[in-house]
């Protein structure tokens, strides 16, 4: 899941509550599908082969089921909206369902994931760097510093101006070419396999257990756009347009990434790296296209990502309205990424990790809750309540697992390090 449109997006809603009268304009639904691709099409498509070689051939069933199992909760937060017309924002939403507790547990999980989104831009940008210039390494006051790491730090240093802009709005208009990256990234995978020599000569394993929580964790990263749903469904011209609008985005989205992973399964196999760019030879031309468009979005998405956690501290702050008090908190938190990519850097745990903890929670738990809340007030027991049970115990469950596996994972790369 990318949500690089988060902030643009918070950015808009918060205007609208400002001014009156509220503007009676809205998207098409053209737009609005385009928008809902661009939150749903993000970093997960590089790992989505990985996730595949975890479980084996048949865990793209698997990649199926989480699409669907998202679309329906997708349906379910539009449910909620329409219980209450002053729902805006999907904190709203935990706010009619459990008050302000609800409120801040949802703001929580939402920050944390876009903390996390661009801890993982650091990472894969470091990584891909490395890729490119294997022997590169940098001397900082005396010290040398890896490849790997001064790349992260470097790309630090690009982007950190970027985010002492309150106006985003150029920046949300170089971000809407997320999806035509996506769609370059297959494009130059599938050339490099069929053209330029890679071929698609791996068999690759049928199941394996053991894979099982972290490729079911990663598939969940992958549709991790709930938090940008209802500002979406609010942003429209015709609301009751919005479950066409998230039949065609999860339509769109899941042949991406399963044309992805079958592609990059098919290459690599048991071989395929945390990223499938860093498999991609870099000699061939299409991989230096896969990997650079890679590297590109990063850059214009980071500031996007990290501008709703920035705009939520400085509201806490005296003096908020003070450009050098805001150039200082955002400087603190890209220092702070920096620091959690460096101590970290595993771009495939720390995923499995969001899509286990972040991603089940806001993508599936809590629509489920909110919506049962907001409906009976769990009182009352039917057909779908039993369905919306299975899927709480179900969601929970996984979400336990996968989030042990990631962390053991993580901790065990630790100790090895």
């Amino acid at each position: 899941m990318d949500t690089n449109n988060v902030g643009r997006m918070e950015s808009q809603n918060q205007h609208s509550q400002s001014h009156e009268p509220l503007p009676t304009k809205g998207t098409t639904f053209l737009r609005t599908c385009f928008n809902g691709v661009n939150t749903l099409s993000g970093v997960g498509i590089l790992s989505v082969p990985y996730a595949l070689s975890q479980g084996g051939w048949l865990s793209i069933i698997l990649l199926l089921s989480v699409a669907l199992l998202c679309f329906y909760t997708g349906l379910l937060l539009r449910r909620c909206m329409d219980s209450d017309s002053l729902i805006k924002t999907y904190p709203d939403i935990g706010h009619v369902a459990f008050g302000r507790k609800g409120r801040a547990m949802i703001s929580t999980f939402m920050y944390l994931e876009l903390f996390l989104v661009a801890v993982e831009f650091l990472i894969m940008e470091g990584d891909n760097l490395h890729k490119l210039f294997p022997k590169e390494s940098f001397d900082v006051f005396g010290m040398k510093i890896g490849g790997k790491q001064g790349f992260v730090l470097g790309t630090a240093l690009v982007v950190l101006p970027t985010t002492w802009l309150r106006n985003l709005g150029v920046l949300a208009y170089v971000s809407a070419g997320g999806v035509i990256a996506s769609v370059i990234l297959v494009l130059a995978v599938f050339w490099g396999g069929a053209f330029d020599g890679i071929g698609f000569h791996e068999r690759g394993e049928l199941w394996n257990w053991n894979g099982l929580p972290t490729a079911v964790s990663l598939f969940t990263f992958c549709y991790c756009g709930h938090a940008v749903f209802p500002t979406l469904c609010n942003s429209m011209k015709d609301k009751s347009q919005f479950p066409k609008v998230l039949v065609v985005c999860f339509i769109l989205s899941t042949i991406g990434y399963g044309s992805m992973a079958i592609l990059g399964y098919l290459m690599f196999g048991e071989h395929l790296a945390s990223q499938v760019t860093l498999n991609l030879p870099t000699k061939i031309i299409s991989s230096k296209i896969a990997i650079y468009t890679t590297l590109m979005n990063p850059i214009t998405k980071y500031a996007l990502i990290i501008a709703p956690i920035a705009t939520s501290v400085e509201e806490t702050f005296p003096f908020r309205e003070s450009k050098m008090m805001s150039c200082l908190i955002r400087t603190c938190l890209v220092t702070s990424t920096v620091f959690v990519a460096l101590l970290v850097p595993y771009f495939g745990y720390v995923m499995a990790f969001m899509g286990a903890f972040l991603g089940i929670n806001v993508s599936i738990i809590f629509p489920c809750l909110c919506y049962w809340k907001i409906t009976t007030g769990f009182k009352k027991f039917g057909t779908e309540r039993m369905l919306i049970l299975m899927i709480l115990f179900i969601g929970t469950f996984v979400a336990v697992v996968g989030t042990y596996t990631a962390l053991t994972n993580i901790m065990n790369e630790v100790k090895t390090k």
